[in-house]
Order: C-alpha cells, then sequence, then structure tokens
C-alpha cells in the first residue's frame, strides 16, 4: 500500500525545486522504467500493479544493477534479480492512477536518484548536440530521444534549457534517458573554447542538402528556442550556418519548424553524409 508520504513525495517532484532538493526524478511505464534499470540506474522506489509484475522480465525475471549508475549511458551494469530490490511495492490500479502524472497510467512508477552530470569533454571528439534555450519538456525529451536513434551520446544545454529529469521529459525520452550523457553549462563560454566546427540552423544559413559535411572530426550541433531560435551570443560563436529550406510555393506557408522535427532533419542528414 503506498503511503501518504510516499504519495506525497511523488507529486512534489513535479516541480523543480523539489526534484533539486530531493535529487529525485520520476519515470514511468515498462518501457522508461525497464531501461533505467537495465542502464545501472537504481531506484529509491519503485511500485508497480500486478499486472506489471506478472510480465516476463517483471520481478523474479527481470535484472537490474544494485550497485547504482557508474558507467556511461549504453553500458549495462552486473546484474540482480528485481527481488531483492528493497523499495518494490505493489499497489492496486486506483493506488497507481493517484500517483501517476500520466492520463493512463502504464503498470508501474519508479522514483531514481538523479545522477551528478558527467564531466564537459573541452573538445568533443564525436558529434555533439547543444541546446539553446529549448523550453517545452515534450521536445527536450524527443530530442534526447532522437540522439540516441542517431548515435549521439552527449548534449549539452544550456542554463534557460528546460529541465531534462521533468517527468515530461523523462516520460517523452522513452527510455533514452538512460543512454545520452547530459550537461547543463555556460554554453557560449563552451562553444568558444570547443575548437570543434559549431553548426547551426540560420535563416540566413546555407542549404543544408547542399554542404559537404566533414567526416573527420567532431562536431557540435545546436538548436536554438523554440520562438527565438539561437540567442546573439551563440550565433555569433556559429562556424557554419546551415538553413532547412522550405519548400512551400507561395506567400502564406509555415514560418518555421519544430525544434525536435528540425534536429531530427539535421542529424540525419549528417549521419547520411558519413559524419
Amino acid at each position: 500500500m503506498l503511503s501518504k508520504n510516499q504519495l506525497k513525495l511523488i507529486r512534489q517532484l513535479e516541480q523543480a525545486k523539489h526534484r533539486r532538493s530531493q535529487r529525485l526524478f520520476v519515470a514511468e511505464g515498462p518501457k522508461v522504467v525497464g531501461d533505467l534499470l537495465r542502464h545501472g540506474f537504481r531506484p529509491q522506489l519503485l511500485i508497480a500493479t500486478d499486472d506489471w509484475q506478472a510480465q516476463p522480465g517483471a520481478p523474479d525475471s527481470a535484472t537490474t544493477s544494485l550497485g547504482g549508475r557508474g558507467s556511461a549511458p549504453g553500458t549495462q551494469q552486473p546484474v540482480a534479480r528485481l527481488s531483492a530490490l528493497t523499495d518494490v511495492q505493489r499497489v492496486t490500479d486506483e493506488e497507481l492512477r493517484r500517483a501517476s502524472f500520466l492520463q493512463h497510467p502504464q503498470q508501474v512508477l519508479a522514483l531514481f536518484p538523479i545522477p551528478e552530470e558527467t564531466d564537459v569533454p573541452e573538445k568533443p571528439s564525436q558529434l555533439t548536440l547543444a541546446l539553446d534555450g529549448v523550453q517545452d519538456p515534450g521536445n527536450l525529451g524527443t530530442i534526447i530521444r532522437l540522439a540516441d536513434w542517431f548515435g549521439i551520446e552527449r548534449i549539452y544545454c544550456s542554463r534557460d534549457t528546460a529541465d531534462c529529469w521533468n517527468p515530461k521529459v523523462v516520460q517523452a525520452t522513452m527510455g533514452s534517458i538512460a543512454r545520452v550523457h547530459i550537461n547543463y553549462c555556460d554554453l557560449p563560454g563552451l562553444l568558444a573554447k570547443a575548437d570543434v566546427p559549431v553548426y547551426g540552423t540560420l535563416l540566413d544559413g546555407e542549404n543544408l542538402y547542399t554542404q559537404t559535411l566533414p567526416a573527420d572530426r567532431g562536431g557540435i550541433i545546436v538548436m536554438g528556442n523554440e520562438g527565438k531560435g539561437l540567442s546573439p551570443e551563440v550565433r555569433q560563436l556559429v562556424t557554419h550556418r546551415l538553413l532547412i529550406p522550405c519548400y512551400h510555393q507561395g506567400p502564406d506557408g509555415p514560418e518555421s519548424l519544430n525544434v525536435a522535427i528540425a534536429t531530427a532533419i539535421v542529424c540525419a542528414e549528417f549521419r547520411r553524409s558519413g559524419f
């Protein structure tokens, strides 16, 4: 049975100030919770319905690390049975509904410690994403999922980008939050010292599809705020200005692309070119 204090704690974690003070975040659903468990995240609390526990991969057959998250995303830890976890609680569908942030709860909810951020490399050796003031949690979660899909292991975020541990962000990643390193930092300061090409999508950029994208160096793709685009400080640090061309004919076309869609297009073109 879920206690009042446990329920209160879960609901408080919708707010950033409580996530910061408790150093905890909420994950929901078999896919998201399962990916976090498989990649070394140890829950402080895990509540689940009978339906989840009856599935293949739950308590007596599922595996998870008990050593905490100590390795890079994408690296599975030594495993132990879920039944060895101390804070697994069986709840009713109604109890889960009261705790859940989803319109349709998905059998399992867990509280995980927020991991410490890894060190920021001074010179990225691989293709990397940077987000400049991306505010929408759904967009941020989708971008994290896209990074995972395109094999991008790290995202740099400006300090005014949405919190990646927001329950809406975690849910939108569909488990990719377990495999992608995310660093919040002074983004202009990082870009100024990066010593690698900095790519940004701008209205005065060159057609993305006609560019020769180098495949032998690290690089940073910067995506901007949903309404304002790149900030002036970041804009002046972009070394390769790119444009996703609009093929609509006529004066009444769309003004812009959703930032997550634009990120997918740019990442796909980089990977197609062999980057």
